[in-house]
């Protein structure tokens, strides 16, 4: 797809075609647009003809508004996938939180992406689709930029999908295209440790968020099968690295589970595990997924944790639930059509 290349690739593609350089640029700033091939005007059509295999195919399967004002989109792809992907207000901008695979294999008890299984991973254009559909959707363009953050928190876990991610946030945050700065982007994992390592050694400094949600081996391993992959020492070793490489504070997420892990002795254990690192803890009161007998915490339960762990030292917020009634929230995006079955 014309969105996997960077404007030097699509330079040296251009070139191949028997085509003049300059025709890359105005390629690029087409599908940055997500143009289709008919509008654009300064392209002769024979070298439309050529690219037409190459150009976006996508359609739009549900766009959902929530009462509170948050969007959700059902992109369906050439191959038929659908993927969701979400649009959120905040008084600072608008953050579009992407899916990196069509559904997912980490078997996580309390998400709903992981109904069905992996279906595929998404390429990085098609990662990069789900933003740019957004900023069109707000009139934006490469040039004004209307989506200031992106948070890879969606379908999917994108250190499972490294390749294809690594080359998302190079297009995302590169000067030719959107030019998102990568302290901008945010990227959730469920703690694949050698990605971990191998996303500091990249060169990259988006912040990185572990999805940890238990503060013990033994209650993650009930919740999270990855945990029987990888030990929280282990987790936290990676972060550690990854903030030497970078700098940049650790976010451990923390879904709260009524009666699962939500005791006074999980957030004491969890403060003293986290103790003495550049961290925030971001709780959120779990989300409902029909499928899953699972309960969250009420809010007020939520903020009396947040101060508990602030007394032992550990920032902490509560996040606003932003889109649940359009399944839009944390935990609820997945890999069919907006609200359906």
């Amino acid at each position: 797809m014309i969105l996997d290349k960077s404007l030097g690739e699509l330079e040296e593609y251009v070139l191949s075609l028997g085509e003049k350089k300059y025709r890359a640029k105005q390629l690029f700033d087409a599908a940055l647009l997500l143009k289709s091939l008919e509008e654009i005007s300064n392209v002769p059509k024979a070298l439309k003809e050529k690219v037409k295999q190459e150009w976006m195919c996508f359609s739009v399967a549900a766009h959902l508004v929530s009462k509170d004002g948050t969007q959700k989109v059902a992109l369906k792809l050439a191959d038929g996938s659908i993927v969701e992907s979400v649009l959120l207000k905040y008084k600072y901008g608008y953050t579009v939180c992407v899916s990196t695979q069509v559904g997912c294999r980490m078997g996580c008890k309390f998400c709903a992406s992981t109904i069905g299984g992996l279906k595929r991973n998404l390429t990085a254009g098609e990662i990069l689709l789900q933003v740019l559909f957004f900023n069109s959707q707000l009139g934006g363009t490469s040039k004004e930029r209307k989506i200031t953050n992106v948070v890879l928190m969606g379908c999917g876990e994108p250190l499972d999908n490294y390749e294809n991610v690594a080359k998302f946030l190079r297009l995302a945050s590169s000067e030719d295209g959107l030019n998102i700065s990568q302290r901008n982007i945010s990227l959730s994992t469920c703690g694949l440790v050698p990605n971990i390592y191998k996303l500091a050694d990249d060169g990259f400094s988006v912040t990185l968020t572990i999805s940890l949600h238990a503060p013990t081996d033994a209650l993650r391993k009930t919740i999270m099968p990855i945990a029987n992959a990888y030990t929280i020492k282990e987790i936290l070793a990676a972060c550690d690295y990854y903030f030497e490489k970078t700098g940049r504070r650790i976010c451990f997420e923390y879904s709260l589970i009524e009666g699962v892990n939500d005791s006074d002795e999980n957030i004491k254990t969890l403060a003293k595990i986290l103790k003495g690192r550049s961290c925030h803890v971001n709780l959120i009161p779990l989300n409902s997924v029909k499928e899953k007998k699972l309960m969250g915490v009420n809010r007020k339960k939520a903020y009396k944790i947040a101060e508990e762990l602030g007394e032992l030292g550990i920032s902490a917020t509560v996040r606003r639930t932003m889109g649940e009634d359009i399944e839009g929230a944390c935990g609820q995006l997945r890999n069919r059509i907006g609200g359906e079955a």
